[in-house]
């Protein structure tokens, strides 16, 4: 049995809300420059230059990538041999998420009522966690802020068993068309199948945390991911939607087991700055 204290969980969820600001992955900054040496569109290519040397920069001075620093989802994967003591787990979520926004100045984005007043909760709290019980004993916790410009692209459907392959195929080229350059493209598109209508946008959001250019180890799903990449590519969206050849970065599919009445299927678009970090306590 380890035993992790409330106070711990505070200071790591803090310092990830400022470092995922700061910090590009190192699997999606080296993607954007794999994208900088394929893309024709001469505007395009400046597009990608001006996008990589702001998270240069974001990194050397400790400053924001991108003005919508999202709202914080938080991913915990508690071991089973996990005792935590200090209090409320959710409650050291939201104070790490709290201290940091206001000590790294990130922008607090949170509304408390979603329908009438809207007023902002001033800390960009509350986060929106998932909990899920894993072997061993240790405690993986994520952060993936999620930005509206990306976040309000995404789609979900309940599909007929007879609209089969095609008719998913269809949908998640429909909703990234749509989305067009609104996502602030070159986009990662994160997609869940299956399970229920809670469970998909669950998995197409997962998804996304995957390391650039890994494939679903299921052969049938990495083809798919491979043909969606390319018809998206062939969409002329480009480098923030202005034209060009590479509109996404990656496609990541997760699925479930589901109903044999029911294909569900979600699609999760991530703008260029795929922020999430994580660590282990």
């Amino acid at each position: 049995m380890k035993t992790i204290t409330t106070q711990q969980i505070t200071e790591a969820v803090r310092q990830l809300c400022m470092d995922v600001s700061y910090d590009l992955p190192q699997d999606v900054e080296a993607a954007l420059e794999q994208g900088l040496a394929k893309e024709e569109s001469s505007f395009g290519k400046y597009c990608l230059e001006q996008i990589i040397h702001n998270c240069h920069l974001a990194r050397e001075h400790r400053q924001a990538m991108c003005q919508d620093t999202g709202i914080a989802v938080v991913y915990l994967y508690i071991g089973q041999d996990v005792h935590i003591i200090g209090g409320s787990l959710a409650d050291a979520v939201n104070e790490g998420v709290r201290q940091g926004y206001e000590d790294g100045y990130l922008r607090k984005s949170v509304v408390e009522e979603p329908l009438f007043e809207r007023m902002n909760t001033g800390d960009n709290t509350p986060a929106v966690m998932h909990m899920e019980l894993v072997p061993g004993d240790q405690l993986r916790i994520m952060v993936v802020p999620k930005g509206a410009g990306s976040e309000n692209m995404g789609a979900m459907k309940m599909l007929k068993p007879a609209d089969g392959l095609e008719g998913a195929k269809q949908f998640i080229l429909d909703t990234v068309r749509n989305a067009g350059g609104n996502p602030c493209p070159p986009i990662v598109v994160g997609i869940g199948v299956g399970g229920t209508m809670e469970k998909a946008p669950m998995l197409a959001k997962q998804a996304l945390t995957r390391e650039i250019g890994s494939r679903n180890p299921n052969p049938l799903y990495a083809k798919l991911e491979e043909e969606l990449l390319e018809a998206i590519n062939n969409m002329g969206i480009g480098p923030q939607g202005l034209g060009g050849r590479v509109t996404a970065l990656a496609v990541h599919i997760e699925y479930y087991p589901t109903h044999i009445a029911m294909l569900p299927v979600a699609v999760n678009i991530n703008c260029h700055a795929a922020r999430h970090k994580e660590v282990v306590l």
